[in-house]
């Protein structure tokens, strides 16, 4: 596994410098090897000549950096180290410059038809946010790093989703709509794992889109309502059952009237269904005896 190096490289603006004042020195050496004479002198001209070719030579070695921008530097093959200095820098020319990005990028993945935990055919896309952290693996590595994150954050998507369901009722089970927040870290903490080996870092990783298939969007939706009206009345049954056991706990501690089991029977199925009906119940005055 290569590891990177950081290695600096010299100002470009001092060494521009010195080339401008060569160029002059080698056209006058020009000029005095051809001016007022009746035969140039050739020591002087190809002296002139070898000087514009190492000064053109020289020249080759100028790059430019950006911030947050490095360059991979290798000497016929051979890496020599990267250098992150931002503005006019030279090196050697003969050092073959790659240039590597190290700003945040976005992926924004495409979307994928998978399968949940519970084999429905869902669509789910991603966003990730990564960047470069060490550009000799990137550059060394892998083949192209970036069709790499790109291929990697498929077949974590496509792993991630079978690992939860689409939604469920039940809250103490995570699901990829419910749990967006532990969903989204596990994606991160896969992502990370996989393309480590690239010197890529992952910033973040999100659900971008999350539907089921069209061709059971219907019939899930239909289930989805199912499951939450029968959640609901669950929680309205759970309820009311408290809440005739308080009334009838309530009748016998303070004695306020004496009911016999069959009164009791009758009492809680008229409390049940004023609770858990639908619409509102419609009260009927007794205006004989409590056993009239």
């Amino acid at each position: 596994m290569t590891r990177e190096r950081v290695i600096s490289t010299s100002g470009g603006w001092p060494v521009a410098g010195l080339l401008f004042v060569a160029a002059f020195g080698i056209g006058y050496l020009f000029y005095w090897s051809i001016a007022g004479r009746p035969s140039p002198e050739v020591w002087g001209l190809v002296s002139a000549i070898v000087a514009a070719l190492l000064w053109g030579f020289i020249t080759a070695g100028f790059f430019m950096l950006q911030p947050n921008q490095s360059a991979v530097l290798m000497l016929f093959g051979s890496y020599r180290g990267t250098t992150k200095q931002p503005g006019l820098r030279w090196a050697n020319p003969l050092l073959q410059k790659v240039k590597v990005s190290l700003r945040a990028h976005n992926l924004n993945g495409q979307k994928l038809k998978v399968n949940d935990k519970r084999g429905n055919p869902i669509e789910i896309a991603v966003v990730v946010v990564w960047r470069v952290e060490d550009t000799a693996q990137a550059c060394f590595d892998v083949e192209d790093y970036k069709q790499y994150v790109e291929v990697q954050s498929e077949s974590a998507v496509r792993h991630l989703a079978t690992q939860y369901p689409y939604d469920t009722i039940e809250s103490e089970e995570q699901s990829l709509r419910g749990s967006l927040d532990e969903v989204s870290g596990a994606l991160r903490q896969e992502l990370s794992e996989k393309l480590r080996h690239a010197g890529v870092v992952v910033d973040d990783a999100r659900i971008s889109h999350l539907a089921y298939a069209p061709e059971i969007a219907g019939a899930m939706l239909r289930r989805q309502q199912a499951e939450a009206i029968v959640a609901a009345r669950t929680r309205i049954v759970d309820g009311a059952v408290g809440m005739v056991e308080m009334a009838l706990s309530r009748l016998d501690e303070h004695r306020t009237v004496q009911l016999d089991e069959e009164r009791k029977a009758a009492m809680v199925s008229n409390l049940l269904v004023v609770l858990c009906g639908e619409r509102e119940a419609t009260p009927v005055v007794n205006t004989g005896t409590l056993y009239g």
